[in-house]
């Protein structure tokens, strides 16, 4: 089987696309979604999230929430919000976090059906685990649905001559083209129906990407991996061949991902005094004292700290990590086991209720606030990982410590939708 195949993608006409592609189902809570889709009748959240339909306060894992997600999804299908393509096509999806600026950066992701087995034989690589839950959660709604609505973000080696097909497809007018007004990214996408084209990106990928990478969407692609599974399992006459052996992507080039950082607060100094615990944290970084500005951590091993109206330059001392070793060349490994197991005794980080995280993108003025207001007693801001790190972890068969990356800007949900028949 080919690493990627073209498939009859449902999207939605111009005039509802920008109403209509919504922000990814992970990224809201319940009230925030329906604060979104207030008055908007076309978004994909009632499909992604059904429970903005029904009464507040219903759990959104019940299974009346289920049963709204199909109802809301054949709709949107019977009044035309969704149509079919007659053949089937490759995309082209581009983003930028500054669409208006003359010399905005875009970067551009082929959208693709990628194999599922080869999920499973570690063709496509994680490195990140996943949680049986929200697994589960993913696979009802691929059930329900029959499709892959939301798409997974993977990455791959880049290749010039895929970089130069993508170029001349985006050389020509966009068929979709919009800011989304919540967050002001830019969003474009590409129809690529010439078959000899399509034909050659498969080709391409066959011979010259040996592994694809998730960058967000962990939980997606194994759910989408094991609902295949499962229908190959109840299919006696199962060929290979079928839909379901394979679900949606945006693959992009791993030179233009754009990885931030993911930061830390911690609620209380586990029993330290302020002197105590800058003490017993100097035992292993050099601590400077930068003031009452913001400071932004700006090279590996370097994290910034922010405790009682001051930030801090903590530099981790040469011997207390190692760059040989893909995991514990991390600076979230490097602050985990220096600070926060060491230090403030939080020994797992998926569970312990002292800590919480807060992504890059509401920047470093999010962590003081929160500080500031004595929810939290301390902020660390770290350097972000590089998409050479992740590709390391990744082929070492290595998983990364929770909450390590953040990929900006997220991919909307609803531009084209792929169903497994």
């Amino acid at each position: 089987m080919s690493i990627i195949k073209p498939f009859k993608g449902f999207r939605p006409p111009v005039d509802i696309v920008e109403k209509l592609a919504s922000r990814p189902y992970d990224v809201l809570n319940s009230e925030e979604a329906r604060v979104e889709c207030e008055g908007n009748p076309y978004s994909l959240l009632h499909v992604t999230k059904a429970e903005i339909d029904l009464p507040k306060g219903t759990d959104e894992h019940s299974p009346e929430v289920y049963l709204q997600v199909v109802k809301n999804y054949n709709m949107f299908k019977d009044l035309g919000w969704l149509v079919k393509d007659e053949e089937e096509k490759l995309y082209i999806y581009a983003q930028s976090m500054n669409p208006k600026d003359a010399n905005a950066k875009w970067q551009y992701g082929i959208v693709a059906c990628a194999y599922s087995e080869d999920y499973v034989n570690k063709v496509i690589k994680k490195h990140e685990l996943t949680r049986k839950d929200k697994e589960e959660d993913r696979m009802k709604h691929v059930r329900i649905t029959n499709a892959n609505v939301e798409p997974v973000f993977f990455a791959y080696p880049a290749v010039a001559r895929i970089d130069e097909i993508v170029a001349s497809v985006t050389a020509k007018k966009p068929i979709y083209d919009f800011i989304a007004k919540e967050d002001g990214f830019g969003h474009r996408f590409w129809v690529i129906d010439d078959r000899k084209l399509i034909d050659e990106l498969v080709e391409l990928f066959d011979k010259k990407v040996p592994a694809m990478y998730i960058a967000d969407g962990h939980h997606r692609s194994a759910a989408a991996a094991l609902v295949g599974q499962e229908k190959k399992e109840q299919n006696p006459r199962h060929t290979g061949k079928e839909e379901y052996n394979y679900f949606m992507t945006v693959i992009f080039p791993d030179n233009q991902l754009n990885v931030i950082d993911y930061n830390r607060v911690v609620k209380d100094l586990n029993g330290l005094s302020k002197e105590q615990f800058i003490a017993a944290v100097g035992e292993n970084y050099d601590l400077q004292d930068m003031g009452t500005e913001i400071y932004k951590p700006t090279k590996l091993h370097e994290h910034s700290m922010y405790l009682d109206g001051h930030w801090y330059k903590m530099t981790a001392k040469p011997g207390t990590y190692n760059d040989n070793d893909p995991i514990g060349v991390l600076d979230v490994t490097i602050l985990s086991n220096l600070v926060l197991d060491k230090v403030l005794g939080i020994k797992d980080l998926r569970t312990d209720k002292r800590i919480d995280f807060v992504g890059g993108i509401r920047g470093l003025g999010e962590m003081k606030r929160r500080v500031d207001n004595g929810e939290m007693k301390v902020a660390f801001a770290l350097y972000p990982v590089s998409m050479k790190q992740i590709i390391d972890i990744a082929d070492t068969g290595n998983i990364m410590p929770p909450k390590t990356t953040w990929f900006e800007p997220k991919l909307r949900s609803g531009l084209v939708i792929h169903e497994l028949c």
